[in-house]
């Protein structure tokens, strides 16, 4: 799955996860947005991994640094092994 495909979908997802507009950019963190708190990142993964049928573990959603690396976690799990 192309990233640019994986970011547009992510778009629609945190806008109705947070009810926030934001630009999506591999930089963006959760220090950049105010209403990505601790809840909002349960619901995000939660939704994302639904919307892509995907299952991360733990250790990778702790590692997850900004959009970028989520992007790329998303890339890892929906391409065909």
């Amino acid at each position: 799955m192309d990233s640019d495909v994986i970011t547009k979908r992510l778009q629609d997802i945190f806008q109705d996860v947070m009810d926030v507009e934001v630009e999506l950019s591999p930089e963006l963190s959760a220090k950049d947005i105010a209403e990505w708190d601790s809840l909002a990142h349960v619901r995000l993964i939660v939704t994302i991994e639904r919307a892509f049928k995907v299952k991360f573990a733990a250790a990778e959603v702790s590692a997850l640094k900004n959009v970028g690396d989520l992007v790329a976690l998303i890339e890892r799990h929906a391409s065909p092994r």
